[in-house]
Order: structure tokens, then sequence, then C-alpha cells
């Protein structure tokens, strides 16, 4: 599919008012896409396990508007408080997407949103926070037009939310899916995330993902800066090349169950975001010490034990402990007698792989 696609041809309706609401979840990203070009195309794919857990809830709430004018008209309540700090990026998400939703401008929204996590710490709130907002967004069209089908609304609903935070369009299904284009992968694109829809292994459909808050603040550099630092990168090829065999890579693995393969592929991908970052020109360092006491801990925790424990990062302090269901009990005991110490006021978050976004 092209742009043109999700651009309407029906004849606009208006609803007098109305609300939706959906559910969508964060994603973790196994092997990472750190770089892209106009309009949110990713330089290199990237496959994430979605979430289930760690999520946001968004209510949209619209009302005609008397008399349309140039400029949007919305307000923002995050977690019941308004909020207008969250309006610039809303606005630009909106201003990107007007010619897919035409209807924009003739309503005046009310966006309620929360998040079941801290916002801004290293989890992809901005992945959970627009793929919800794009879904209640197509919900209003699905309104207007009750012709669209699922899997219409699945992949417009990726491809908008993609022009709000590039890694929301992986969070609107599950509970693997892959973004931008990979002759590997079945139907991949550019444009939006698509499900991973190769054999995978059943050590993998269970799989647990404790997220250690090790910092709750606000992140020291956003991401769009990062990606942005990609551009005059020593090293930028190089790495969107090593993506696309990681890609490869990760197919495989995926299918045989290969546990260990699987770790060391997850931990040389996260290290390798972070790298990018640390040798950017401004460098700059997303890890807090804790991270390396944490990350040194599941070393030698592994070594010692031989459990399938690894680890990945998201663009930020905190720290992703994915492992099979079946060690649970021993490595769940591990986390809490030796990891936790090292978190911000001893939070975390016990998640699973998730299977997407849900209408509420």
């Amino acid at each position: 599919m092209t742009e043109s696609n999700f651009i309407p041809n029906y004849n606009l309706t208006l609803l007098k008012d109305g609300k939706v609401s959906w559910a969508s979840p964060s994603n973790i990203a196994l092997v990472k896409y750190w770089g892209k070009k106009e309009n949110q195309i990713p330089e290199n794919p990237s496959i994430s396990f979605t979430l289930d857990a760690c999520k946001t809830e968004t209510e949209l709430v619209f009302e005609a508007r008397q008399n349309t004018e140039d400029s949007f008209s919305f307000d923002v309540f995050f977690e019941g408080e308004k909020n207008e700090a969250f309006k610039p990026k809303i606005e630009t998400f909106f201003k990107r997407i007007q010619k897919y939703l035409p209807f924009l401008k003739q309503y005046h929204f009310t966006i309620n949103t929360a998040n079941t996590f801290p916002h801004s710490s290293g989890i992809a709130s901005s992945a959970s926070g627009m793929s919800a907002l794009a879904l209640c967004l197509m919900s209003i069209e699905k309104q207007l037009n009750p012709e669209i089908t699922t899997a219409y609304f699945n992949k417009k609903a990726s491809f908008l939310a993609r022009l709000g935070s590039g890694s929301a369009c992986r969070s609107i299904e599950g509970d693997l899916v892959v973004w931008g284009q990979h002759n590997d992968i079945e139907e991949s694109s550019d444009l939006y995330g698509v499900k991973f829809t190769s054999e995978v292994h059943p050590v993998f459909k269970n799989y647990n993902d404790t997220i250690l808050l090790v910092d709750k603040g606000e992140k020291q550099v956003s991401s769009t800066v990062g990606h942005n630092l990609m551009y005059n990168h020593p090293y930028a090829q190089n790495r969107f090349k090593q993506a696309v065999e990681n890609i490869t890579a990760m197919k495989t693995i995926l299918k045989s169950g290969d546990l260990k393969g699987f770790i060391a592929l997850l931990e040389s991908e996260a290290l390798t975001l972070h790298a990018m970052m640390m040798t950017s020109m401004p460098y700059f360092i997303l890890m807090k010490p804790n991270t390396l006491e944490i990350i040194n801990k599941i070393w030698e925790f592994r070594a010692q034990t031989g459990l399938h424990i690894g680890f990945t990062l998201d663009a930020g302090a905190n720290v992703h402990v994915l492992f099979p269901d079946d060690e649970a009990d021993k490595i769940n005991d591990f986390i809490n007698k030796e990891l936790v110490a090292y978190c911000q006021n001893g939070h975390y978050i016990c998640d699973k792989i998730g299977f997407g976004a849900k209408q509420l």
C-alpha cells in the first residue's frame, strides 16, 4: 500500500458529537530502529514485542464546531489534569495527518489520557499514547465510513500513529510486530507496522518482561533529538546494515527457540543503541550507574545458574529483563532479592508479552 491508499474518498457527513476510547500498549524493540528520514520513515527495520500491562488509556470526546477555523481545536487532560505541554506535539501530529482525516478541523476534541506507567522514563509512552490517539481517531472515521474493514482499520491506525511517534506504529497489534521494509518479512513496509506472521517457537509465546525503573524522571535527551543525530553519525550506515542482518537472524531464532542466540542478539542490540548515542556529536549517555549495576548482576546470575535471563534497553536508563515463563519463579526471586534495590524507590513493573490494543 502507498500513502494515497489512506486518503479518504467518501463523502463527509459529520456526526454531531460522540466519544470513543482505546487502550494501547507500549512495546519493546528486540531489534532497534535509531535514525529516520522525513515523514517518520525509519532508516532501518525493527521488530518488537508488544507489552500487556504498560499501556495508555485514551478517551476522545468530539463535538462538531459551529464555525470551523484554520486551526485545530482540542484540549488535553493527562491523568485528570489539563496539560498544555502535550499540545504542541499533538498539534504537529494533527497537521501531519489532516489530509488522511479531513474531519479533524470540523470538531473540538477533548483528549483524556492516562498511563499505567511513568511518563517519559524510558518506557515508550509516546508509542502507547500516539497509537491510542490514532485508534480513537480511526474509530471516528469508522463511524463516518462503516465499510472500513478491520485489516484496513489496523493498517491506517498504524500508519497514522507512525506520524505521531515512529515506534507507535508497532503498538496497534501484537505479539510481535515488524516496522520497516525487509526482504525476509512478508508485506513489511516503512509506512506501518505489520504482524510478524512467520513461525514462532512456543517458548516465545508467553515471554516475561520485568521493567526495572532505574530513573522515573524525564530523559535528558528526547528520542527525536537522538534520532536526528544519526544524520551525520560516522557509524550510521554500518548500523543500518547491521539491523537488517539482525532482523534476518532474529527471524531464525524466533522459529528455532534458540534462547542463547536470542539473548545474545537482544543484548547486543540494546548496547549498540546506546553506543550510537555515546558516539554521536554531540554525544550523550542515558544509562545511569544503576543501569550498569543491574546488567552486571544479570550477567553474573546467568553465568552461575544457566537460566535464560537477558536484558534490553530502550532510549533511557530503565532495564527490561526478559525471560521465558518456565523459568519465571527462580528469575523473579532473583529480581526481588538482587535487582529491585537498584530501582528508584524500589519500583518495577512485571509485564508479559501482549496482543495489541483494545477498544474500551
